[in-house]
């Protein structure tokens, strides 16, 4: 199981331990970004096939299609109701504090007519799926 490491503002070495946690730029070198470029590229040229074959090197998941990847609401609610529940609670918390934060970001689609009939705006459309990749290790 990931060990996930605390900072406390409340301890001596807290500075400390947060610039070493930060530091990650620190392990930072060529060859990882020309890698991550490679993998990049080869995604963009290759689509699902090589998604499926970097999923298998690095996850050690064979999976045959981009579905199988997609976990079903039932699962990820099985997930969340048998995790230890501090570490529900901080997920709790932390996806209240990303919805207050981001309902703050809300826009509104407007629109108006010059004098000469042209038609101007803005129109905010909301995306109905998205993906995300979270990457392990220090990475911000």
């Amino acid at each position: 199981m990931l060990k996930i490491r605390r900072l406390s503002t409340q301890d001596a070495d807290f500075q400390a331990a947060l610039r070493e946690l930060l530091a990650f730029e620190s392990a930072q070198d060529a060859s990882i970004d020309a890698t991550v470029a490679e993998i990049l590229d080869n995604v963009k040229r290759r689509g699902d096939a090589a998604v499926l074959e970097y999923t298998s090197k690095f996850d050690k998941l064979d999976a045959k299609s981009l579905p199988e990847l997609e976990l079903s609401q039932a699962k990820l609610e099985a997930a969340f109701i048998n995790l230890a529940p501090e570490a529900k609670a901080a997920l709790e918390a932390a996806a209240e504090r990303v919805r207050v934060y981001h309902e703050r970001q809300v826009q509104a689609s407007w629109t108006y007519t010059e004098p000469d009939g042209t038609v101007l705006g803005q129109q905010i459309t909301p995306l109905d799926r998205v993906g995300l990749y979270v990457p392990g290790g220090k990475a911000a």
